[in-house]
């Protein structure tokens, strides 16, 4: 989560009006009114006339919350978050406002370890509202990014590990990972604005149906502002190469999970040669087969993209042009 501003706060002398803010915030006049309305948030002043004045700590607030929301955070979530640091923080009001550290705590991380284990729970006992409660309250205090690496994806692997024991049925893994598959898929279309790119292709090889690790990078992508053309499972090369070259993206993102599946994905250069030729656009690719057998590695053409989420977003953001 981003940190609160960290500028000088002390005075609540109501100084701007409605207008005023609404520019400085990038925040309408309506939804200002609207968020009182719901929310008490924030408790502006009135003149003698009943017209609403807002201080500068109000501004810097409304600027914080307002990142959160662009960010991915429902408004709910993201007035709570500010409240909760601020509660956390002891915060006066000739103080600023506190920030959480730029290195997360060890209790953080226990805290998002607990929360996968509880939504895993949830969620293979049916209990969506649950599911629910937990991811609302995780993202009242945690930033999209964290709640997606430590526990929506632990969960979707905990899942797909119980499945393959047999230890729950078909109709319960997939009512359980289209759970997850619907927010990771929110998220990805409800980033903030993207930047001035050609999109990131993600796909999956053919015959590929796990796409939970796919999904996932979409998302992180998305909360970084990369553009992202997500295609999902099971795409065959020629659809891909003719996609690939209609598009001109700025970067090929393939994954396999399973030898057969991995196979079929090193033969991308047979539909694709001018960009075997050529490295334009890079080839990244990444998946389980490739990290439990790394001979696999010498197999594919391209960039590997590392054995965890965190190292594949700095090897793709590597090969993305420079100041896209």
């Amino acid at each position: 989560m981003s940190p609160l501003p960290e500028v000088f706060l002390g005075s609540n002398e109501p100084l701007y009006n409605i207008g005023v803010v609404a520019r400085m915030t990038n925040v309408s006049m309506a939804t200002l009114r609207a968020w009182e309305r719901r929310y008490e948030f924030p408790e502006s002043e009135r003149t003698a006339g009943g017209h609403r004045l807002y201080s500068e700590r109000d501004v810097m607030r409304l600027k914080w919350v307002k990142e959160r929301i662009d960010e991915g955070m429902q408004t709910a979530q993201a007035i709570h978050a500010l409240r909760h640091q601020e509660q956390v923080g002891n915060v006066s009001s000739s103080q600023p406002l506190a920030a959480p550290p730029e290195v997360r705590s060890e209790k953080s991380i226990q805290h998002l370890g607990m929360t996968s284990d509880q939504l895993f729970h949830a969620l293979i006992n049916r209990d969506l509202s649950q599911a629910d409660c937990l991811l609302g309250e995780a993202l009242a205090v945690s930033s999209p990014e964290d709640l997606i690496l430590d526990v929506i994806g632990p969960t979707i692997s905990h899942i797909g590990d119980v499945w393959e024991e047999g230890k729950i049925s078909v109709a319960t893994e997939h009512l359980a990972t289209n759970y997850l598959r619907q927010r990771l898929l929110m998220w990805m279309m409800s980033g903030p604005p993207p930047r001035n790119i050609s999109p990131i292709v993600l796909a999956c090889a053919l015959d590929e149906w796990h796409e939970g690790g796919l999904l996932i990078l979409g998302a992180l992508l998305r909360r970084r502002r990369w553009p992202v053309a997500y295609l999902g499972q099971a795409v065959p090369l020629p659809d891909l190469a003719g996609f690939v070259r209609d598009l001109h993206p700025s970067l090929l993102v393939m994954i396999a999970m399973t030898e057969k599946t991995a196979a079929v994905l090193a033969d991308w250069p047979q539909w694709l040669p001018e960009v075997a030729q050529s490295g334009k656009p890079p080839v990244g690719y990444g998946g389980r087969v490739f990290t439990l057998q790394p001979e696999w590695r010498l197999r594919v053409v391209g960039n590997y993209l590392g054995d965890d989420f965190r190292s594949g977003l700095a090897e793709i953001e590597r090969l993305l042009p420079a100041g896209g």
